[in-house]
């Protein structure tokens, strides 16, 4: 993955391409106890209600995505992932920053996502983007079994 001491400058947010999906499913599958398939994000790619995003180090190595779909005015942010190699570099933050000005371009007035109760790191980043808890799934994840909390932030104020 990427060099820690690399320039968060160097950092490029673009949209995600076939070519991306072995290193993203490789990083997906070292982040989560249920991996989305690589037959997922190729399903996703084919939507025009969804978008992909690659975060790309100095090398143009893929260091990050997140997925986001659109229906109506809402945008579902469905998955967010950075390399462990590469984290608490900023890739996170701009990785959500580029999915709510892609959801002010559609038209979107809120984005919600899931995320692991114990997933304290992931919740802190989306609270620094406004997010907030509005809601619980019981026993919503497997491997282990843990809630998931609803999060949400509205784009109109």
């Amino acid at each position: 993955m990427a060099d820690p001491g690399s320039s968060p400058s160097a950092l490029r947010i673009r949209p995600l391409v076939k070519a991306d999906l072995p290193e993203v499913t490789t990083i997906e599958e070292a982040c989560f106890a249920t991996p989305w398939s690589e037959q997922t994000f190729r399903n996703l790619l084919r939507r025009p209600n969804a978008c992909l995003l690659s975060a790309l180090d100095e090398n143009e190595r893929v260091v990050g995505y997140a997925a986001v779909w659109f229906a109506g005015r809402a945008g579902e942010l469905g998955d967010l992932a950075v390399a462990s190699a590469a984290r608490r570099r900023g890739i996170g933050t701009r990785l959500v920053e580029a999915v709510l000005s892609e959801a002010r371009l559609r038209g979107a007035r809120q984005i919600i996502l899931d995320v692991r109760e114990g997933n304290r790191s992931a919740q802190s980043l989306y609270r620094g983007h406004g997010f907030d808890i509005v809601g619980r799934r019981p026993r919503y994840y497997a491997g282990p079994t843990e809630d998931a909390l609803i999060m949400r932030r509205l784009l109109i104020r």
